[in-house]
């Protein structure tokens, strides 16, 4: 019994230094020589709160305060949810209150899905392209930009599907305005 217990305490040993020191590690300097511009993370995966802000194109909604990556989560609501269907509605009308005096002609069954939903993380700075497309009548308005040369804006910052089949092509928001910001200097 003793042989048994001092052999599994030296696999405990050596897969620990193995498996929670050494891969890691290893895993780490591969990041940093291959990936030296994301391995330490980037705010470009992280969404921003413009509620306050017309002028600029809005996140989806965040399960997050502000956006913060700290208090990320899913909502880890059901699709028969009481509280999904409620949070959903508010979402749907306060989207519909802040795009509607720019395109009269939207309906609820126009929104995208993203506009009302939040993310699987809470805090994803990508929006559909559906989304941005409602959303541009009322930044070009309050810009005071020609409606083509904010869909231009749009185009030139749309990501396309990931490895070109996984996913729906979308647009980061946080370069979208920042795009939109470069526009008048």
């Amino acid at each position: 019994m003793r042989r048994d217990i001092v052999t599994s305490l030296r696999a405990i040993v050596l897969l620990t230094l193995l498996l929670g020191l050494a891969y890691p590690l290893a895993v780490t300097a591969v990041s940093q020589i291959v990936f030296p511009g994301r391995a330490d993370g980037s705010t470009r995966l992280i969404g921003r709160d413009y509620q306050q802000e017309p002028r600029y194109f809005q996140s989806r909604p965040s399960t997050a305060t502000d956006y913060n990556a700290a208090a990320s989560a899913f909502t880890n609501l059901g699709p028969n949810s009481k509280d999904a269907r409620d949070t959903f509605r508010k979402s749907l009308a306060a989207y519909l209150t802040l795009e509607r005096p720019y395109d009269r002609g939207l309906t609820a069954a126009q929104v995208p899905v993203d506009a009302v939903t939040s993310s699987a993380s809470g805090i994803d700075p990508h929006i559909s392209l559906a989304n941005a497309a409602i959303q541009a009548h009322r930044v070009a308005t309050v810009r005071h930009l020609p409606l083509t040369r904010v869909k231009q804006v749009i185009t030139d910052n749309s990501d396309g599907r990931s490895l070109g089949v996984l996913g729906e092509p979308g647009v980061n928001v946080r370069e979208l305005n920042q795009a939109l910001d470069q526009e008048r200097r």
